[in-house]
């Protein structure tokens, strides 16, 4: 369903699926698509019935950046950084997965969107690129923290110097993304692997995001090890009784 200018959501499974759709534009984010990013993400941050979030776009796009039509007019009011990295925030801090599935082109915001993600799922004929290079502007710190903390300081400087288009093949070497598919197969492989998460202890997986990413502290860690003993019995039944573990824990 449209839940929001540029936006279709659909949850299925106890995964949601939120596709950028702007396919005419090759899904170009507008002002308002990153202004109201965040406030689609909320309900679906709380929602017990969402436990795994795919981001994908229509029409064979993942995202080709920002709308060059409005940047100009974004960069001279101060906008255009302060949007987009709010959007991204809202999208890295997202406690549950998020799985980016993309296909075609993901280029500039939309390479930044698929990095606030934790994992990226690639069509093998689907392109990369960070170009702000082309257009005079400045990479936001936390969206070039995240790019070198992926590719290494050495090949980050290599794309936002370069600008240039790199294919699935190159971006699966440099760990721009975790597994490049055939374009059949893409969808199979991550609702296959989203299922999957869906079904494992939601409080171990939001617990390791926040872990992994730096964000948990010695007592929030402490919060996560109380809260734990609740899931820990009906995880060991149900390997002992051999049957798919029935976790109720929900952020």
């Amino acid at each position: 369903m449209q839940i929001s200018d540029g936006f279709m959501l659909s949850i299925d499974d106890h995964v949601a699926t939120l596709r950028i759709n702007r396919p005419g534009k090759r899904n170009a984010m507008t002002a308002a698509m990153w202004r109201a990013l965040p406030g689609v993400l909320a309900p679906l941050a709380v929602d017990p019935a969402v436990r795994v979030l795919v981001l994908t776009g229509a029409g064979g796009t993942f995202c080709s950046g920002a709308d060059i039509s409005e940047i100009a007019g974004l960069s001279e009011a101060g906008d255009d950084t302060r949007l987009t990295v709010t959007a991204e925030r809202a999208l890295a801090e997202f406690p549950k997965p998020v799985i980016a599935m993309i296909e075609g082109f993901c280029v500039g915001g939309g390479c930044q969107l698929a990095l606030a993600c934790d994992l990226r799922f690639a069509a093998e004929d689907s392109r990369f690129g960070i170009t702000p290079a082309k257009l005079g502007l400045v990479y936001p710190p936390s969206s070039t923290r995240r790019l070198v903390d992926l590719v290494g300081p050495s090949t980050a400087k290599l794309l936002l110097y370069s600008a240039e288009l790199i294919d699935a093949g190159r971006a699966l070497r440099t760990g721009l993304v975790d597994e490049v598919l055939a374009s059949a197969e893409l969808s199979e492989r991550v609702y296959g692997l989203a299922r999957i998460l869906a079904g494992r202890s939601q409080l171990t997986l939001a617990a390791a995001k926040e872990i992994v990413e730096g964000r948990a502290d010695e007592a929030r860690f402490h919060a996560w090890q109380k809260a734990a003993r609740d899931e820990v019995p009906e995880g060991v039944a149900a390997f002992l009784e051999r049957r798919p573990p029935r976790f109720t824990w929900s952020p």
